[in-house]
This record gives structure tokens, sequence and C-alpha cells, in this order.
């Protein structure tokens, strides 16, 4: 195990507050008899039938929804599905989703658009405790481009505004920022508000030990969330493709595994902070190394060589973090009190390179802590060991919780009212 510094130490609380007022809920607000308009994120894979592949971000909704729907709203709810490049495109219709959602609600019917004078009439002939599902809003070029205008056509059709769609607040759009600028009100729902309580304590109050595991490819995907938590961190342990950036930063012969070179003199900065602020900062000192060459001709074939970060021969490339890696991790995990996991530690995809992922899900989930997993391959490495009811709370907004972490402000968090 290659270890910059010490072991956790029990040093004093490095806190940095975010400046966030808190935002107003949606049990703030008097729903009754009111159009509420919700954002979610039904943003969700399709099956090759047109059928709903993965339901996991319609049912992470449905609370705030069954609220709205029981407190006798008028929903409307409103979401993107893939990149329709502002034009409408039957490929990325929300069909599926309502669909789904009818399934898991009742009878929810598709508007045509999301605005438009037969979707205004859609709108207003809601009863209270009924919900009208809103097509794509990306089939419009003002969703993404925040244009007022189309930003006050959705705003006709609410008296209320509720965000609940974690995973898009980092952008600002008409439907997540531009909208809030012509209701009275605009609130979180009670995802949103799970999303930003664990994240945000996590970022200002997290009980120590708190260890951070970042994986994936580039180490430039989360300079800024480890430039942050360098700040509270007590461990930082690093895995993946961006672990080889790191070991050549430190002048360990790499061979051919994926490295940034122009992150080099960033990655040594870096481990020279954490030095300093008494983080213990763990790079794996073992790996599953390929013969590159061959890897690449055939995947399917190719076996794996365990062996030290110090003897990856020049043809080969490290796909996975080895056995000691994985016990000298894990054994930092089980000290925790507070855990943040953002992404794989290997080629998650192509087992076996699939190990130390599958792992360190275990490891995080047998921690007798606070466990705060994002990221699609972390969130699927947890689901497919079966663990995912262990952890403490699972983020549905991966690029929205890494800029969270990285102490960014959310446009659409930013935008709700406050309390």
């Amino acid at each position: 195990m290659i270890e910059v510094l010490s072991r956790i130490t029990n040093h004093e609380s490095r806190i940095t507050h975010q400046s966030s007022m808190p935002k107003l809920s949606i049990t703030d607000l008097d729903v009754s008899g009111k159009r509420v308009f919700m954002r979610v994120d039904f943003n969700v894979p399709i099956n090759e039938d047109g059928e709903v592949g993965d339901d996991t971000r319609i049912r992470a909704a449905l609370p705030t929804i069954r609220y709205a729907l029981e407190h006798g709203a008028r929903l409307v709810l409103a979401s993107h599905q893939g990149r329709p490049k502002g034009k409408p495109d039957p490929k990325y219709s929300l069909a599926p989703a309502a669909r789904r959602l009818s399934e898991l609600l009742g009878q929810v019917p598709l508007a045509p658009d999301s605005i438009g004078e037969k979707t205004r009439a859609m709108a207003d002939a809601l009863e209270p405790g009924h919900a009208l599902m809103l097509e794509n809003v990306r089939f419009h070029a003002g969703e993404e481009r925040n244009d007022p205008e189309y930003a006050r056509e959705l705003a006709e059709l609410a008296d209320v505004y509720v965000n609940d769609a974690f995973g898009t607040a980092h952008r600002a759009h008409a439907s997540t920022e531009g909208i809030t600028h012509f209701v009275e009100k605009s609130a979180a729902g009670l995802l949103m508000e799970k999303e930003l309580r664990y994240l945000g304590t996590a970022l200002e109050k997290p009980e120590h030990p708190f260890v951070v595991i970042l994986g994936g490819a580039k180490v430039s995907d989360k300079i800024a969330v480890i430039e942050n938590l360098l700040k509270s961190a007590d461990a930082i342990l690093i895995g993946g493709a961006m672990a080889y950036t790191f070991l050549k930063s430190q002048g360990v012969e790499i061979g051919r595994s994926l490295v940034e070179d122009d992150r080099l003199e960033l990655a040594r900065d870096l481990l020279v902070r954490a030095k300093e602020r008494n983080v213990s900062f763990l790079l794996p000192g073992d790996n599953a190394v390929v013969n590159k060459s061959a890897w690449d001709a055939d995947r399917k074939t190719t076996e794996p060589r365990i062996c030290s970060v110090n003897e990856i021969k020049s043809d080969e490339a490290g796909l996975d973090i080895g056995p000691d890696a994985i016990q000298e991790f894990s054994r930092t995990i089980a000290a925790a009190k507070t855990i943040v996991w953002n992404g794989p530690m290997g080629m998650f995809e192509h087992p076996p390179f699939d190990r130390g992922t599958r792992e360190i899900a275990l490891a995080v989930a047998d921690a007798q802590a606070t466990t705060i997993v994002g990221g699609g391959d972390s969130v699927a490495a947890i689901t497919e060991a079966g663990v995912s009811d262990r952890i403490t709370h699972v983020s549905t907004g991966g690029g929205a919780s890494l800029e969270f972490l990285a102490g960014k402000t959310l446009p659409g968090v930013a935008a709700l009212t406050d309390k």
C-alpha cells in the first residue's frame, strides 16, 4: 500500500460551511387545490421494447408525488429524457415513463407537449389529487438555454413550483432555474431535501473519522471534490484509473495504464496538501494488470496478473485494485464513522476487473457509519452486491452530487425560495 502520510488520526474538525440558506420544503406549502409544477428526474434507461429498463429514479420521486396528491394538489410533472437537441424526437418521449408511473400510482396521462394551448387546458382541467405528465422539456431548445420566454410559458402551468430533481440541480435550465422567476414560491421536494441533508451534513459536520472513496478514470473529474474535502476528510482512498496519475506523479512506472500527463503536477500538489493537512491519502499498493495489446485484441480471454504497482511491465495496463489494496482500503473503511463513495475501483463493467469495486461495496455496507454512495458504477455495485438497503443514502445525482461535494453552488437549489 502506498500511503501518503499517516493512518487516520483524531484531529480537530476542519469544517467550512457552505453558505446556503435553508430553503422552503413542499411540506411548508399549502398545495390543496393548487397547480403544483413539480420538476422530477425521469431520465431513465429505455429497453429495446420501448419500456422503462430501470425505474429507480421514478420510484425515488414517489414520496414527494404521493405527498402532493394526498394533500389535494393538482400535479403537473415535468422532466427531460436523453438529449433530443431541442426538437421533438419520438425516441426521447416520456411516454414509457408515464406508463411506468401509471402502473405505480394510477393513471397519469401524458400531455402532447410541455407548453401550448392543449397542455394548458389539460393542466387547468386537473382535479385535486390527480396528476399530469408533460412531454420532454428538452423538445424545446429554450429548456437548456434557460430561455425566459419558455420558462414563463412553463410557469403558466403553475401556482407553486417544487424541484425534486436533484440529478439536474447543477444545471441552470428553464425547468430547474428559469421558472422560479415567474412563480411566487419555489420549494424543494422530499428527495431533494434528503439529498441536501445527507450531502450537506457530510460536508459541514461529518462524524469522524470521515473517509472519502474516489474512483473512476480521470483525476480532472474529481479535482474540485478532492480540494474541498481535504478540508474535512480524515482519509481519502483513490482507486480506478485516476490512481495511476497519482502513482506516476510519485515516480512509479505505470506501463500503459491510463494516465493524465497534464495533471501530474496537480496530483503532486494534492498529495503535498494532504500531507500538510494531516489527511491520510491512500493509493493502491497492488493491482490487477493485463498485457495491453492482448487486451485490445481480445478482452474476453485476456487473463489478469496480480502484482505490486511497482512491478507493472512496460506493456501492461492496470485495470483494478489488487487484493492487498482491497484489504487495506477495507480496514480504513471499517474504522470510519462517515463515508462518501463516488466512482469505481476498476473497469467495473468487465469482470473480473469488477472485484475491487464489489469488495469495496461490501466493506462500505458492513461499516458502522453514515454511508453515502453516488455515481452510476458505485450505485450499480451496491445494487448488484445486494447491499443497497444497507447504505444510509444512495444519491440520485452523479454530476450534481460531485458539484455539491466540490462546494459549488447548484443553480436549481439556489433558485428555491429561502425559508
